[in-house]
């Protein structure tokens, strides 16, 4: 039996990040929705950026716009991580029965690739994968060199 209590420790620190992760990208959606929604938030932000002049009218209404598309694209990332989150926490459940370590690589590297290309919670799920796919059960003791020797037949005699 192979001990896994580093694949473990990375795959538990890599959820709670991600979990982290998806708590607050939720509450950013939300509240990005709730002002992006709210008519007399977006008037008084039309007038704060019209007050400074630098962008003319046509660049403020393209601008408004992407403001209330944008709330679409964080609840799709929150999603994404969601998922991410979930395979995590399946790799851990694969890997903490040491039933089938090589799926729990994979599920921890699409979680990663989900949870973040280049975040901490990824990079930790990349090195367990990585342990995952490495470490190999240890070998049966062979025969002792004085045990391989005494089984050979002696060819010269």
């Amino acid at each position: 039996m192979i001990n896994r209590t580093a694949e473990r420790v990375l795959g538990i620190i890599s959820a709670i990040l991600l979990a982290l992760g998806v708590i607050g990208s939720a509450l950013v959606a939300f509240i990005w929705n709730m002002a992006s929604t709210d008519p007399t938030f977006m008037d008084e932000f039309r007038e704060g950026i019209v007050s400074e002049g630098v962008l003319n009218t046509e660049e403020i209404d393209m601008f408004m716009s992407f403001m209330g598309s944008f709330s679409t694209v964080i609840w799709i990332l929150v999603a994404v991580a969601f998922i991410g989150l979930v395979l995590n926490i399946i790799g851990l459940v694969k890997v903490w029965n040491n039933k089938s370590p090589k799926t729990a690589g994979i599920l921890f590297i699409i979680a990663g690739l989900l949870g973040g290309i280049l975040s901490l919670a990824s990079i930790l799920l990349y090195i367990a994968a990585i342990l995952c796919f490495t470490k190999k059960p240890p070998m049966a003791p062979g025969p002792s060199p004085d045990e391989y020797v005494s089984t050979q037949s002696n060819w010269m005699s």
